[in-house]
């Protein structure tokens, strides 16, 4: 998957020295950031929780693909980076915030939906570690089949033991075969982070 390769060259090193300490996943939320208005790069800074030398670095290789425009009122998406963009809606939504549960890790939680991933999903537990790789407490692992959501390895709804997944039901728009991550973490961003790279890291298995 091409878009999957851009996110790669932007979170490598594109000179001699240290990795960046940002990853493919804090490249998909500056997107977001960005696309909802003319940004600067200390809130990209905060939000993304980056140093402010990092948060410089992302944005240097974010116009390197010519995926961002910079004028005085800010950071603002290039038309390229607007069909990138798009793109990974096709394969990965929006973060949607869920309350605590018995089916989630920690007090703040983020959920993505990855579009046909069913047949990658074994148990779920790559899923958890990839999530506390980047920072999360760990993930939860769901997949819609059968007009339902379940754990992997069960056939239990898991709406009717838990309602608040009932949103994620009305709020997705949920296809045979998408699969539903839930990062949990002690911070918003390390959630969806989390969710995120869990994620991508099931994309992967795609290509």
């Amino acid at each position: 998957m091409e878009n999957l390769k851009t996110l790669d060259r932007i979170a490598a090193k594109i000179a001699p020295g240290r990795l960046p300490s940002f990853a493919e996943a804090h490249v998909i939320k500056a997107l977001e950031e960005i696309n909802e208005g003319s940004v600067g790069r200390l809130k990209l800074s905060k939000d993304l929780l980056l140093g402010e030398g990092e948060a410089r670095t992302l944005v240097k290789h974010l116009k390197k693909e010519n995926l961002i425009e910079i004028s005085k009122t800010g950071i603002s998406l290039s038309s390229d980076g607007r069909k990138l963009l798009s793109s990974l809606r096709m394969l990965l939504s929006e973060a949607i915030e869920l309350p605590q549960t018995s089916l989630t890790l920690g007090p703040f939680n983020a959920a993505v939906r990855v579009a046909c991933m069913k047949q990658y999903v074994k148990y779920g537990l790559e899923q958890r570690d990839a999530a506390i790789v980047a920072g999360a407490k760990g993930a939860t692992t769901l997949v819609f089949s059968g007009n339902k959501l379940t754990i992997p390895g069960t056939r239990e709804d898991a709406s009717k033991s838990d309602p608040s997944i009932r949103v994620l039901l009305s709020r997705m728009d949920l296809k045979e075969g998408d699969v539903i991550i839930i990062g949990s973490a002690d911070e918003k961003i390390k959630a969806e982070l989390g969710a995120k790279t869990a994620a991508l890291g099931l994309l992967r298995l795609a290509t």
